[in-house]
C-alpha cells in the first residue's frame, strides 16, 4: 500500500483532538505541539517547560501519534511516576486513539512496558529454584508461613491472569514472595531456550509494545535500556521524556551499585550443588569477612578506600570470579541446570562487577573520578539496616548524551526545567551543550533534517510556553526577610510564631513543606497546641489518605516532607497557603551531592551553585507549584527562610520560581490571606 501524502498537520489534528475530548485549545499547548512536531521532523532535540494546566500530554502525544502512524514507527514516552503512566494509558491515550482514528485512517495503538521483574515468570513458578528466606526469617516461622501462603496464592493467580503484571494483583504480595516467581533480565533464560518461552508474559508484553505506535514506560527502564549491553525497549526513533526534571536522579539510581555480605551469601547459596562446595564456601567466607569489617566502619562517603577494605574487596572479587569460572558454560540439553546456573551467575556477576567498580573508583584524582563510594546503614536506629557499600556515578551526562541523544530524537518536558531563568543548568546535567540552538529552515525544503556536522554536542532548542495561570495576579510570594536564618536546632520560636499567624490568617487551608521529618513533626506538635484547625502530618496515615482528607476539609492543614513537595495536586479553596520552612539544600552529608559538589570544585567550578543551589531550585519550583493547580486558584507561597531574600544566591533561586507578586511585608500577606479566606467557600 503506497504511503499517504495527505496526512493532516499537527495543529489540525490537535484542534480535532481537543474538540473530540471536550476541551479548549490553549496558546501554550498549540505552541508546544507545533514545536514537538518540528523537532520530530528535523531530528533536533527539544526541551519544553510547560506549566501546570498547559495540557502538555496532548501537546506531545498528538505529534507523536501522527509521526508513528505516518512513518509506521514507534515512539517511546517515558515518565517518572506511576500516576502519570496510568493517566496516559487509562485516560489520555484511549481518548486520543478514538478521536484520531478518522483523520489518520486507522486507530493508533499504544502499550505500557515495564521491567521484566514486574511480570510473573511461568518457568520460575513451575520449576525454577526458589530463593532461600533471608537469615532473619529462618528463625521466624510466621514469616516463612506467610511467604508460603503468598506463593500459593501467586500460583493460583497464574492460571487466572492474562498479563502476569504484578500491578494487577490485588491485594499485592511482599517483594520476597514476588521474587520467587519472577526473574530479572539477567536471570532470564531467553524465549528461545525457555521451555515455556512461547507463553512468557514479559515476552508477550514486549511483543505487544513492539507492534504499538506509542510505548509508555518509565525513566528506570529507559536507563536500563541505555546502560545494559542488550536491548530492552523495542526499536524506536523518538523518545519523549515527561517529568524530565526527575530524569537525572532516576538514571543515577539505576546506575548505583551495592555490595553487602548478604549478597555474597545469597550468591554462594545459589551456586548450591552446581559447583564444588569448597569454591562456594570461599565466597561465603569472604562475605563473612566483609560483614565484620563493615560493622566496624563509620557510615558516610569514602574519599579513599579504608585499609581493611583494600584486602577484603579483592577477596570478594576473586572468590566470585572463581565461582563464575566453576559454573562453566550452559549446556543446551540441560534446561533445568541452565535455569539454576543463570540465577546463580546473575548474582555472582553483580557481586564481582560491583567489587571491581568499588576498587576502580579510587584510581583517578578527585577532578577525574567517575564514581562516588559510601557506606550506608544505621545499626543504632529504631529500624536498623545492615551496612552496605554503595557506588554511584558522579554524573550521567555522558551516558545520556551517548545512549539517548545520539540515538534518538528526544523531547524533554516538565513544568520545571528553567532554573535561574535558563535551561542551561538542566542541559548540562543531561549532557546537552549549554545555550539552546535555534535553527529555522525555509518551508518546503526537501528535508528538514540537517546534514551531519562536526559541531560538538547534539543540537537542541529550549522553549518555555508559559502557563495559563496568571501568577502575578493570583499568587503572592512572601519572603520572610526579617526572620533569623534557620539553624541546626529545629524551627526557631520566631519561625513558629510566623507560621501560626499565617495559618490563622488563612483559616487553615495550608500545605506545609518541610526540609526534614523532624521539622514537620515539631511544627505539627506546636501548631496543634496553638491552633484550632486540624493539623495532619505525613506518617500519621498513608500519604494518599492524608491528601484526600486535606482536600475534603478546607480548614485542615497538611505538613510533610519530600513526597509532598512534588506529589500533591489539590485545586480549589482547600489549599490557599503553601509554607516552606527552609531552602531545600541537600544534606551536607549526602554522599552523592557532596561528592558531585567537590568534583566541580576540583575542576575549578562553583560546586555550591552547580549542585546544591540547583537541587534547591528544582525542589523549590516544584514545591511552590503546588499552589496553582487550576486557573481559578489564588493564594500565597510563604518562604520562612530569610536567605531567599538576603543571600547572594537568592536571586538564582527566585528566578527559578513561578512569577508570583513578591513582598516582604508580613502585614500585607496576612491581610491578603484573610480576604481570600473570607471570599472562599466554607
Amino acid at each position: 500500500m503506497p504511503a499517504r501524502t495527505d496526512f493532516p498537520g499537527v495543529l489540525e489534528l490537535l484542534t480535532h483532538a481537543v474538540e473530540s475530548v471536550g476541551g479548549a485549545e490553549r496558546p501554550g499547548q498549540v505552541q508546544m505541539a507545533d514545536a514537538v512536531g518540528r523537532a520530530i521532523r528535523t531530528g533536533e532535540h527539544l526541551a519544553v517547560q510547560a506549566g501546570t494546566g498547559t495540557g502538555k500530554s496532548l501537546a506531545y502525544l498528538v505529534p507523536a501519534i501522527r509521526h508513528a502512524v505516518e512513518k509506521e514507527a514507534t515512539v517511546v514516552v517515558s515518565t517518572a511516576t506511576i500516576a502519570l503512566q496510568r493517566q496516559l494509558v487509562d485516560r489520555d491515550l484511549p481518548r486520543l486513539a478514538k478521536a484520531l482514528r478518522k483523520p489518520l485512517g486507522r486507530e493508533p495503538t499504544f502499550a505500557i512496558l515495564k521491567g521484566r521483574r514486574n511480570y510473573m515468570c511461568l518457568h520460575r513458578l513451575d520449576s525454577g529454584a526458589p530463593d532461600e528466606p533471608e537469615d532473619a526469617q529462618l528463625f521466624d516461622p510466621f514469616a516463612v508461613s506467610r511467604l508460603g501462603k503468598e506463593v500459593t496464592r501467586l500460583r493460583e493467580w497464574a492460571s487466572d491472569t492474562e498479563t502476569g503484571d504484578r500491578d494487577e494483583l490485588v491485594p499485592g504480595v511482599t517483594d520476597q514472595a514476588w521474587r520467587q516467581v519472577s526473574v530479572t533480565a539477567k536471570e532470564c533464560l531467553g524465549a528461545s531456550r525457555c521451555p515455556i518461552g512461547t507463553d512468557c508474559f514479559a515476552e508477550k508484553a514486549r511483543a505487544e509494545a513492539g507492534r504499538a505506535d506509542v510505548i509508555v514506560t518509565n525513566h528506570a527502564l529507559l536507563a536500563i535500556d541505555a546502560l545494559q549491553g542488550y536491548q530492552v525497549l523495542p526499536d524506536h526513533d523518538v523518545v519523549i521524556i515527561d517529568e524530565a526534571h526527575d530524569l537525572v536522579d532516576r538514571v543515577t539510581s539505576v546506575a548505583t551499585g551495592e555490595l553487602t555480605s548478604a549478597m555474597c551469601a545469597a550468591a554462594a547459596r545459589r551456586c548450591g550443588k552446581l559447583i564444588d562446595a569448597d569454591v562456594a564456601d570461599g565466597l561465603l567466607e569472604a562475605g563473612d569477612g566483609l560483614a565484620l569489617i563493615l560493622d566496624d566502619l563509620p557510615p558516610g562517603r569514602m574519599d579513599e578506600l579504608p585499609r581493611p577494605l583494600q584486602g577484603i574487596i579483592p577477596a570478594v572479587r576473586d572468590a566470585a570470579h572463581r565461582c563464575i569460572t566453576a559454573l562453566g558454560s550452559d549446556r543446551k540439553e540441560d534446561v533445568e541446570g541452565a535455569t539454576a546456573r543463570k540465577l546463580a551467575r546473575s548474582l555472582l556477576d553483580e557481586v564481582h562487577d560491583t567489587a571491581v567498580r568499588l576498587l576502580e573508583a579510587f584510581d583517578e584524582d578527585q577532578a577525574h573520578q567517575r564514581d562516588v563510594v559510601w557506606l550506608s546503614g544505621d545499626k543504632y536506629s529504631s529500624n536498623p539496616r545492615p551496612p552496605a557499600l554503595k557506588v554511584a556515578p558522579l554524573g550521567v551526562a555522558g551516558l545520556l548524551r551517548e545512549r539517548v541523544f545520539n540515538q534518538h530524537t528526544t523531547i524533554l518536558t516538565s513544568a520545571t526545567l528553567t532554573l535561574g531563568g535558563t535551561f542551561d543548568t538542566m542541559a548540562r546535567q543531561w549532557g546537552l551543550p549549554p545555550g539552546a540552538a535555534r535553527v529555522e529552515q525555509a518551508p518546503g525544503a526537501a528535508t528538514e533534517k540537517e546534514a551531519p556536522s562536526d559541531d560538538s554536542g547534539p543540537k537542541w532548542t529550549g522553549l518555555d510556553v508559559g502557563s495559563p495561570f496568571d501568577h502575578r495576579r493570583n499568587g503572592i510570594l512572601y519572603l520572610a526577610k526579617h526572620l533569623p536564618p534557620p539553624g541546626r536546632d529545629g524551627l526557631t520560636p520566631s519561625t513558629m510564631d510566623e507560621l501560626a499567624e499565617l495559618i490563622e490568617a488563612a483559616g487553615g487551608r495550608t500545605l506545609g513543606l518541610f526540609s526534614s521529618m523532624r521539622a514537620a513533626k515539631q511544627a505539627t506538635e506546636e501548631m496543634r497546641g496553638r491552633l484550632d484547625f486540624p493539623i495532619l502530618c505525613q506518617g500519621d496515615d498513608a500519604t494518599s489518605l492524608l491528601v484526600q482528607k486535606f482536600s475534603e476539609d478546607v480548614r485542615t492543614c497538611l505538613f510533610g516532607t519530600l513526597s509532598l513537595w512534588q506529589g500533591v495536586d489539590v485545586p480549589g479553596p482547600s489549599l490557599q497557603l503553601v509554607v516552606v520552612d527552609r531552602i531545600p539544600f541537600p544534606r551536607p552529608d549526602d554522599p552523592v551531592s557532596s561528592a558531585r559538589q567537590r568534583a566541580v570544585e576540583a575542576r575549578g567550578g562553583n560546586g555550591f551553585l552547580t549542585v546544591a543551589a540547583t537541587h534547591a531550585a528544582l525542589l523549590l519550583a516544584q514545591g511552590t507549584g503546588r499552589l496553582h493547580r487550576a486557573v481559578s486558584d489564588r493564594g500565597v507561597v510563604a518562604v520562612l527562610d530569610s536567605r531567599l531574600a538576603n543571600a547572594r544566591y537568592g536571586g538564582f533561586l527566585r528566578a527559578s520560581l513561578p512569577p508570583f507578586w513578591p513582598t516582604m511585608d508580613p502585614k500585607v500577606v496576612r491581610e491578603a490571606l484573610r480576604r481570600l479566606d473570607a471570599a472562599a467557600p466554607a
